[in-house]
């Protein structure tokens, strides 16, 4: 069984696949739950992916929908793949709980849209940047422990950068005058900025300070994640106050959390628009 270590994008393409031969077959959770001798909930933990991929169970569940052999076998042929632990795994001592899932559908998605109120947007951070805040929002940690997440979220930014995923953030020109680690590290990320809205698969647009209210002002970070799979829905990843996240891929909300952004994006500076001043 995979490690627990959020679901990869194969282990969810593979449960949601289950979820739909179920319903097509018109086979109930309970009657499903039966063939395993099992409580519906492991039925509905198994669709939702949270929880490994147990190949006998999987066998019993596909021949009780009556899959034929020749839609059965990719299922079955996946399983190993869907098990495997995602790359992030090993950095699992430098991650929230709630980031283990949202890293795993970021780390497949095709376009990843993003908005902070107060600072740089963290896929678009320096090193030094990210350092520096990880020293103000961890001060109990090692130092040793605050370099993993750093080191994770570089990690994160090249796998974006070599598949060609999408980036598309919006951020205040506030953020640019929050001196975060000083002037020598603002400066980097003053031109780590300007050097990546000249990327082709990144859009940068930031609000200036003297900007009236928008439909995003107030709200806290907020991503939007598309993955180029039929079986997965798009995610918001909303980070309320409090530590509290929002996960969610029911349509309606991440279609209102879309049209806000949308707006706001529509309204801002046209992307490629010089930075405004900074301290």
């Amino acid at each position: 069984m995979r490690p627990r270590s959020g679901p990869t994008v194969e282990h969810r393409v593979l449960a949601a696949r289950l979820r739909m031969l179920r319903e097509r077959a018109g086979v109930s959770l309970q009657a499903a739950a039966d063939a395993l001798d099992a409580h519906p909930a492991t039925v509905r933990r198994i669709e939702r992916a949270e929880t490994g991929l147990d190949a006998r169970q999987v066998r019993v569940l596909l021949d009780r929908y009556g899959v034929p052999a020749a839609e059965a076998e990719p299922v079955m042929a996946g399983l190993g793949t869907a098990n495997l632990p995602g790359w992030w795994h090993r950095w699992r001592g430098a991650m929230e709980p709630w980031q283990q899932e949202v890293i795993g559908i970021e780390s497949s998605a095709g376009l990843v849209r993003t908005w902070h109120p107060a600072l740089v947007p963290e896929l678009l951070r320096t090193p030094d940047y990210a350092a520096a805040l990880c020293r103000i929002l961890y001060p109990a940690e090692s130092p040793a422990q605050r370099t993993r997440r750093v080191e994770l979220l570089g990690e994160r930014q090249r796998r974006m950068a070599e598949r060609g995923a999408a980036l598309w953030a919006l951020f205040p020109a506030a953020a640019l005058h929050t001196r975060v680690g000083g002037p020598e590290v603002m400066a980097g990320q003053r031109a780590l900025l300007t050097e990546a809205a000249d990327r082709p698969h990144v859009t940068v647009q930031v609000v200036p300070l003297d900007f009236p209210p928008h439909p995003m002002t107030g709200v806290p970070p907020l991503h939007l994640m598309r993955v180029p799979a039929p079986e997965i829905a798009d995610c918001a990843v909303l980070e309320t106050p409090g530590a509290r996240v929002e996960i969610t891929d029911e349509p309606d909300t991440v279609m209102q959390y879309r049209i806000r952004l949308d707006s706001a994006c529509a309204s801002a500076p046209h992307p490629g628009s010089p930075l405004p001043g900074g301290g």
